[in-house]
């Protein structure tokens, strides 16, 4: 991999937080607003559950299919073309008038915005190896501050404009922050002469023949899991007695959340020296702890809260280390560029 030369600016670094944390947030909208959508279209809570299912398995695609292409095209077009794709998805999600629809604006808003998956090794790359880890928690940080925080704004634009301009909204900032990230980008292009198939095979074979890579995904699949989870059914539990909230109350959950990823940089710094396992057996037990304090939120608010707050933090200190780890076991594999 030939070493970049262009300097990773502390603005940069703030570029790509944000622009990463808008880009997933756009699949977290419509948890808080599922109630409201589900007796807009006349669905079943299940039925309605489904918009969410449709933004993961596409994010879950792009993830398979879209990231590799990273490592074959000019970084900053395929970045900007895919911000504003995700851009046109949620067009389609804001003037839908079915249930299909919607979850096909969904599902592509899903496919395209795992360019923050684009973005987080970009900057791995750029970052010296002994800053990585850092660099690494500080743009995770804005990717899980868009993710916990997509709730609150979600349920606020829905309390002034109705669910709809929630992705009106959502759509015009991500075109902005597309221009933004072509101004703001350096031009950078591949060094790898893979073809895409043979990138597609690359990925496999890491993960089979890497013990540490395959844990590592299996600790992500699983704390990601306890997360989807608890967002997926939460706006149903608080909708209905003896709740009975609002979307914008719903949404301001989404602060206790975001606390939580306060804890994403400190771990990727505990990472960088070589505490990875005492993060991740800490973090793991923390998790467990967690689900007591949200099994007795269903009568009490406050220990939702703190159930909210400590599962979210110790899912993604998890997630920042598993990130940093993978990142330092073959640094050679990932978005290698030259300028």
């Amino acid at each position: 991999m030939t070493k970049p030369t262009h300097e990773l600016s502390p603005a940069l670094i703030v570029l790509m937080s944000v622009a990463t944390g808008l880009a997933v947030a756009s699949n977290y909208y419509a948890q808080p607003l599922l109630d409201t959508i589900a007796h807009h279209f006349s669905l079943s809570a299940s039925s309605a559950g489904f918009i969410v299912t449709a933004a993961q398995l596409g994010y879950a695609a792009g993830l398979l299919f879209l990231v590799p292409l990273g490592d074959m095209f000019e970084r900053r077009t395929l970045i900007v073309s895919m911000t504003l794709l995700a851009a046109g998805g949620m067009l389609i999600t804001a003037s839908s008038q079915s249930l299909s629809m919607m979850i096909l604006g969904t599902a592509l808003t899903g496919l395209f915005s795992v360019v923050a998956q684009i973005l987080v090794p970009l900057a791995a790359t750029l970052a010296t190896p002994a800053t990585r880890g850092k660099v690494v928690g500080t743009i995770m940080s804005g990717l899980l501050l868009g993710i916990l925080l997509a709730r609150t704004v979600a349920g606020l634009l829905a309390n002034l404009g109705g669910w709809r301009t929630v992705f009106w909204v959502a759509s015009a900032l991500m075109a902005l922050m597309a221009v933004a990230l072509w101004r703001g980008l350096p031009k950078l292009k591949s060094d790898t002469h893979l073809n895409y198939p043979q990138l597609l095979g690359s990925v496999f074979s890491l993960f089979i023949h890497d013990k540490l890579l395959r844990t590592r995904a299996l600790l992500g699949c699983l704390t990601f899991a306890n997360f989807s989870i608890l967002w997926t059914s939460m706006a149903f539990l608080l909708a209905a007695p003896p709740f009975s909230y609002s979307e914008g109350m719903i949404g301001l959950f989404g602060l206790a959340g975001a606390a939580g990823a306060l804890g994403a940089r400190p771990a990727g710094g505990f990472a960088d020296k070589g505490k990875s396992h005492l993060t991740t057996t800490f973090g793991l037990l923390l998790l467990l702890l967690s689900w007591l304090a949200i099994w007795l939120g269903h009568t009490s608010v406050l220990a939702l809260i703190i159930g909210i707050l400590v599962l979210d933090l110790t899912v993604q200190g998890v997630h920042i280390t598993n990130q940093t780890v993978i990142y330092r076991l073959h640094p050679d594999s990932y978005m290698p560029i030259r300028q």
